[in-house]
């Protein structure tokens, strides 16, 4: 569900002009079919209660749960001042996504608003933009907040799959033939 939630997002940002980095939409895009194909390796394992195969998507689900996990604690526990530091990095570092936020957020500039630079937002033929800055601390603050709170929810999930795929990897298979356990 989630691999399908993440292409899914992707594809809809592409075609909504919302994100026009390929990079960013080919690693949500990659992490969703990496995602959707362990789940295929658990499902395949679990039907044809193949050990191998549970025992690989044990250990791979229990990485993902230990990134993930990882990630969302420090989605949720950066402050303000860590946010800002981060978004103005990222605002120095690339210029697709300082176009795409310009454009969608209609604003010019990260912290001031320089005539001299140029700028892809409706605001600026008017000459009264107003700086980035805010107006992504607020929105960032409210996406880390939800997007560590999922991956929190999720990770979780995870554990219990994990701790699932234990239990049924050390049962009997109920196909096979009885008095090969005695």
């Amino acid at each position: 569900l989630v691999s399908l939630l993440l292409i899914g997002i992707a594809a809809w940002g592409i075609g909504f002009g919302l994100i026009s980095s390929f990079r960013v939409v080919g690693v949500a895009i990659a992490v969703g079919i990496f995602l959707f194909l362990i789940a295929l390796v658990g499902l395949i394992g679990a039907v044809k209660h193949h050990q191998v195969l549970l025992f690989f998507y044990m250990i791979i689900l229990l990485l993902v749960f230990i990134f993930q996990f990882s990630v969302s604690c420090a989605c949720l526990a950066l402050n303000k001042e860590q946010q800002s530091q981060l978004l103005e990095v990222g605002w120095n570092n690339t210029n697709s996504a300082r176009t795409d936020i310009e454009r969608n957020l209609n604003c010019c500039g990260f912290r001031v608003f320089d005539l001299n630079e140029t700028c892809y937002s409706d605001c600026f033929r008017s000459r009264q933009c107003q700086p980035c800055a805010p107006i992504i601390e607020e929105y960032s603050g409210m996406v880390l907040r939800f997007v560590g709170g999922i991956g929190l929810f999720f990770s979780f999930t995870e554990i219990l799959g994990v701790w699932l795929t234990y239990r049924y990897r050390n049962q009997k298979d109920p196909r096979a033939n009885p008095s090969a356990f005695l």
